[in-house]
């Protein structure tokens, strides 16, 4: 950016230094109002304890400059929790007890002492002083909040929108911006496939964001010393007590260990299979031929697997079968079943194969 605004830094260097220069002259003045600056004797100490001031305060901007904001935050949380602290200590506390040592210097190092120790400890703990985190406890007022924080990988997959427009998702759903930077990342990738899905993201996410069933609030946290995008949305989810939605295994599997619950939507998904016991009869189409002798093998509308023995024969045709075993896996229900009749099958047209010459 700084290239495509050269004129733009420097007038913003100019603005800096006339600034550091008002800073300056006003600290000499001050420094001139404790102590007058004579020539006839020689007296500088008002001039030096101005620019003294001056530096320190310059000095001061460099150090904050490289802070993140919710460190300054911690630590004005901190501060003001242990200046708290030493005046109820300085109350309760029997002064006499320290002479002859001065009261108010007693005072000010119980204040120095609970100062430092608060600012220091809330500096630390700085991550949980995030401007989302602290908007949101102002806007709900205090009140406990139900937020789900969305994985790349659950808004790429786009079922998570579905299951927002049925109204079975309840609370805030966050979007932090480290996840839609790399959506962004992967929607610019030069590998089609890539940038397919990315862009797909972005548009599932814009219409979670559009539809009136759902709250989505953009979270601007951001944990710099942590490279992976798993354990940022882990941390977030402790700092905001909520929890993660994915179809991420592993990442379903960390957040567990953690501490972090999740909500998976494979795991719904699979839920929300048809219950079917053994004996029932159903009609499934058959597509392939199975691993076993004379097996065939179809699908439900939702996906669930069918092993049929005896239809192999039945390749491309819908046969009613008899459920004879259920099976739970960790990928989801598999049915079998047993073909009884071929009487009712619907063949599927074929085109006839040519012969070569």
């Amino acid at each position: 950016m700084h290239g495509l605004f050269p004129g733009r830094v420097e007038v913003n260097a100019v603005g800096t230094l006339v600034l550091r220069a008002i800073l300056v002259l006003l600290s000499v003045l001050f420094g001139e109002q404790i102590r007058p600056i004579t020539l006839t004797p020689l007296d500088l100490t008002g001039l030096f304890i101005g620019t003294g001031v001056a530096a320190l305060i310059i000095a001061l901007e460099y150090l904050l400059r490289s802070l993140e904001m919710n460190s300054l935050l911690g630590g004005l949380a901190g501060l003001l929790v242990g200046g708290a602290a030493a005046g109820l200590v300085v109350v309760l506390l029997p002064l006499d007890l320290f002479a002859p040592a001065s009261p108010l210097a007693i005072k000010g190092f119980v204040f120095l002492v609970f100062g430092y120790t608060g600012m220091a400890i809330g500096a630390a703990r700085g991550e949980r002083f995030t401007p989302a985190s602290l908007r949101a406890a102002w806007a709900e007022g205090g009140q406990k909040q139900n937020y789900k924080i969305l994985d790349t990988s659950v808004i790429i997959d786009g079922r998570i929108a579905d299951v927002c427009e049925t109204g079975f998702l309840d609370g805030t759903l966050v979007a932090p911006q480290f996840v839609l930077r790399e959506l962004q990342y992967i929607a610019d990738s030069q590998d089609s496939l890539k940038r397919n899905r990315g862009r797909k993201g972005l548009d599932i996410l814009q219409r979670i964001k559009k539809g009136p069933d759902v709250k989505v609030l953009i979270s601007e946290a951001d944990f710099p010393d942590i490279k992976d995008v798993d354990m940022k949305l882990i941390e977030l989810a402790k700092q905001l007590a909520g929890k993660i939605i994915t179809n991420d295994f592993n990442l379903n599997k960390v957040a567990e260990l953690r501490g972090v619950q999740v909500l998976n939507i494979n795991s719904l998904a699979n839920s929300l299979k048809p219950v079917v016991l053994p004996g029932e009869a159903m009609k499934v189409f058959i597509l392939k031929e199975g691993k076993e002798p004379n097996q065939g093998v179809g699908y439900l509308d939702d996906g669930t697997m069918v092993v049929v023995d005896n239809a192999k024969r039945h390749i491309g045709r819908n046969i009613e079968i008899t459920v004879t075993s259920v099976l739970q896996t960790t990928a989801g229900k598999m049915f079998f079943g047993k073909s009884e009749t071929a009487d009712e099958a619907t063949p599927i047209e074929h085109r006839p194969r040519r012969t070569g010459a």
